[in-house]
């Protein structure tokens, strides 16, 4: 071969490069998710879309929220995320496309939670169940049993010893605390909160604070959500998890944002997430998310007869996000700032009960 013929191949060559570099085109992704739940996915996707690379902006729930909302100069394309109360608050905002369901044979309902927005702009991928984490040894030594329910959590017999985070950090946290007050009512539901706050140990600075703390024999019971309980990180940690009887199990979902700009990529990156191949990614132990594809998930869902907290009260994600920033500046001022006040309070109350108890003429 000449030197001429070799050096006009290798032009062609860089100009197919060139044009091959000037082609592929950005995907950029908002989430809340870990680099460890993440890049399994971008490796995937990018190696079966060779024209797409997926930029990743992480935040946490709230921030990421005020990101899409805010920062009119990036045009990101895909929200993905756990708090469907997020997705709503971007819905009613106007941040969302219309999304088109995919055939995965999920239920239509999880312990009456829709998997899928029945508005249509969101779609679920992955459920979790939300419950405690305890550490044996460590009820073990205080004489604690283990707590079976949400009630159970509000017994005077745990002051002291439950550790969880601010739903103003934690989108998954915002979400517990939100579904006891649909179930309970506003009233009753901040009177029980009350008494969790009396309860409480600590209030950990981020989500992953909560099994850590548990672990670390620094309270033994934490509120928090399977697969950060399950952290790969906590593998050898002397943890257990528990669905309560009363359980919530919640979709964490995709959605497509109306300022995108590849909207074409979106589509493909939403139907490679909920593909047999992207959701086995959902099984891998660093991600230990439940699929929602039906031929993925036998044996991991809760059955549909089970009496999960949201049994009679459906959860209402459009009232969630209606008064996501009052909960949570409610939960932080009257819960997180009062707590050892709370603490004294139900300690007294508590005293003052039995006192009454062991002596009647007291009543």
């Amino acid at each position: 071969m000449s030197a001429l013929v070799l050096s006009a191949m290798c032009t062609l060559a860089s100009l197919a490069g060139a044009v091959w570099a000037a082609e592929r085109r950005d995907l950029v992704v908002v989430t809340s998710y870990p680099p460890s739940f993440i890049e399994p996915f971008q490796r995937a996707f990018e190696r079966r879309n060779a024209d797409i690379r997926l930029v990743v902006i992480q935040r946490n729930t709230a921030s990421a929220s005020r990101f899409i909302i805010e920062k009119t100069e990036v045009a990101a394309d895909i929200f993905w995320a756990s708090a469907a109360d997020a997705f709503e608050l971007l819905k009613r905002t106007g941040e969302l496309r219309p999304i088109a369901p995919r055939p995965t044979g999920a239920p239509a309902r999880v312990l009456g939670y829709p998997v899928d927005d029945p508005g249509g702009y969101y779609l679920g991928f992955a459920l979790s169940g939300y419950g405690f984490v305890y550490n044996p040894s460590y009820l073990a030594q205080h004489g604690l049993p283990v707590p079976r329910d949400w009630q159970d959590l509000i017994k005077p017999v745990y002051s002291g010893h439950i550790g969880i985070t601010s739903p103003s950090r934690s989108g998954t946290t915002h979400l517990i605390v939100e579904a006891l007050l649909q179930t309970y009512g506003w009233d009753h539901g901040w009177a029980l909160l009350s008494q969790l706050g009396g309860n409480l140990s600590t209030v950990t600075a981020r989500s992953f604070g909560v099994a850590s703390g548990v672990a670390q024999r620094r309270f033994g019971i934490g509120i928090t959500i399977d697969f950060l309980a399950r952290a790969p990180d906590l593998a050898n940690a002397d943890n257990v998890f528990i669905t309560p009887r009363n359980a919530v199990f919640v979709p964490a979902s995709i959605a497509i944002l109306s300022r995108s700009r590849n909207i074409e990529g979106a589509e493909r990156f939403v139907d490679f997430v909920l593909s047999e191949e992207g959701q086995k990614i959902l099984l891998a132990p660093a991600v230990g998310r439940i699929p929602v594809l039906a031929s993925l998930n036998g044996g991991l869902l809760p059955q549909q007869a089970g009496d999960g907290l949201l049994k009679y009260h459906s959860f209402d994600p459009s009232a969630s996000a209606a008064r996501y920033g009052l909960v949570n500046l409610m939960f932080d001022d009257y819960i997180v700032r009062r707590r050892a006040m709370l603490a004294r309070l139900w300690k007294r109350l508590t005293d003052l009960e039995m006192a009454n108890i062991d002596d009647p003429q007291r009543q």
